[in-house]
């Protein structure tokens, strides 16, 4: 299967590395990339567009607007998880999923858990190699985007929060984040394991620590706490874990917030199909409300074990691939291919 980024150069980083992981989880398959260049006003003219059996083009909000509608989608190009504090911890505690709480009970009855935060320049220093530095190219190896430590230091330590978290007194994970004294608005932006171990993964470290910080930031006088932003496909592992917490999925509040992707499907193959059900995503509809989009056809089922139920979400929709896809000739034999990556 083929698909095509153009566009804004952020989709390059955030929605084409997206699918290409997606793409990949098949040991089979390795993703390959070609490059062109396109000038601005070929974005506007679908003939233009690089062909491929998915084409993904990364605009603004308008501009996707203007593109045939025909066996498209509008999405968000990322979206944000937010908190508002305009509740006792204990109402914004529950608001979290069953299953998040009673992991966090679990949790905090097997181990000693503490939160603290620490200005020390030194102890930056060992969380942006040790834990933050280490954890990315762990997690994403060749793809790992990370922050120079001159600019998470000038731009986030200085005048932010790095918080730690320990475990049974030994520390084991960090969190800097931003702050704006005058919104009241913290942001999460770097986090890391020690040595990026996946050891400190299954004793459920992060989780802990967003429920801390949630604590913390509730009687520290945060008015929101932004738990950052992921792609808008809900198979997003990040997605998952972060809508766990009652957050409320919302536009990003930066200059993301303006900007869209048209995702256009051009061949109707078993391999276009799998990655539609495979993938739900978050769209926009005509009045700018996010919605959830599950794919279905007879051989291959909803995947509700990607949940979209989230403050934000305003709908739910689940689309016939035969129905969406009706207006492009079938391509091979449709052999029973239910992928589930």
């Amino acid at each position: 299967m083929s698909i095509s980024y153009s566009g804004v150069p952020e989709g390059l980083a955030y929605t084409l590395e997206f699918t290409e992981q997606r793409r990949e989880s098949d040991p089979k398959e390795t993703a390959r990339r070609e490059e062109a260049t396109l000038k601005g006003r070929d974005l506007t003219v679908s003939d233009r567009i690089p062909d491929a059996d998915i084409v993904i083009v990364g605009t603004s909000t308008k501009r996707a607007r203007q593109l045939p509608a025909s066996t498209s989608l509008i999405m968000p190009i990322r979206v944000h998880f937010l908190l508002d504090f305009d509740q006792d911890y204990k109402v914004i505690h529950a608001q979290a999923s069953k299953g998040a709480r009673r992991d966090f009970r679990q949790k905090s009855r097997q181990n000693d858990w503490s939160l603290g935060i620490e200005r020390d320049p030194s102890w930056f220093e060992y969380f942006y190699d040790r834990m933050y530095r280490a954890t990315m190219s762990e997690r994403y190896g060749p793809r790992a985007r990370t922050e120079s430590m001159e600019s998470a230091y000038e731009c986030l330590f200085r005048s932010g929060i790095l918080f730690y978290l320990a475990k049974d007194g030994r520390r084991m994970a960090g969190h800097l984040c931003h702050w704006d004294p005058g919104s009241r608005v913290l942001t999460s932006r770097l986090l890391g394991v020690l040595d990026g171990a996946e050891e400190y993964y299954v004793a459920g470290a992060l989780k802990v620590m967003y429920f801390l910080m949630i604590e913390w930031a509730s009687r520290h006088g945060v008015r929101r706490l932004d738990f950052q932003g992921t792609e808008a496909f809900l198979s997003k592992g990040t997605y998952q874990m972060k809508r766990r917490f009652g957050t409320r999925v919302t536009l990003p509040p930066n200059h993301f917030g303006g900007k869209r992707l048209w995702l256009q499907v051009r061949r109707d193959t078993a391999e276009v199909r799998d990655f539609l059900v495979n993938n739900p995503m978050l769209t926009e509809a005509a009045d700018g409300t996010l919605e959830a989009v599950y794919f279905h056809d007879v051989q291959r089922p909803l995947r509700l074990d990607y949940r979209a139920e989230s403050p934000g979400v305003g709908r739910i929709r689940h689309i016939d691939l035969d129905e969406f896809l009706s207006g492009i000739k079938k391509e091979g034999r449709d052999h029973d291919r239910i992928g589930r990556p």
